[in-house]
């Protein structure tokens, strides 16, 4: 199952599309949120074979217009609670926060919490 893992901001949202195994498909960048750019992020999450998930942080309502263009285009979304993605894996005393990491470290969240 292919991960997309999203991490929103007020005006943009970084994303990063992984394949099982790690493989990333597309490394963290940012997506403004505007209809054309949603629209791009949605072919680009129908692309890979098999099959999708994607999970984002539900910040506030910044995530509700991704969610509901994502959803409404036919992916599966998950929202999952920001402290969720944050306390994940958190096994290093260093904890950078940056949207890139929570990106590439949320990549696990839907395939393994299950959380909706």
């Amino acid at each position: 199952m292919n991960a997309v893992c999203i991490d929103v901001s007020k005006g943009k949202s970084t994303v990063t599309i992984r394949r099982p195994g790690g493989i990333v498909l597309m490394p963290p960048c940012d997506i403004p949120h505007t209809q054309p750019a949603i629209n791009d992020l949605i072919e680009r999450i129908r692309d890979p074979d098999g099959e999708t998930k994607v999970c984002m942080e539900h910040t506030g309502r910044y995530y509700e217009p991704v969610a509901t263009w994502l959803s409404d285009a036919g992916i599966l979304v998950s929202a999952v609670n920001p402290i969720l993605i944050k306390d994940f894996g958190e096994d290093s005393l260093r904890t950078p926060k940056t949207d890139k990491a929570d990106s590439k470290k949320s990549h696990i969240t839907p395939l393994t919490a299950g959380q909706n």
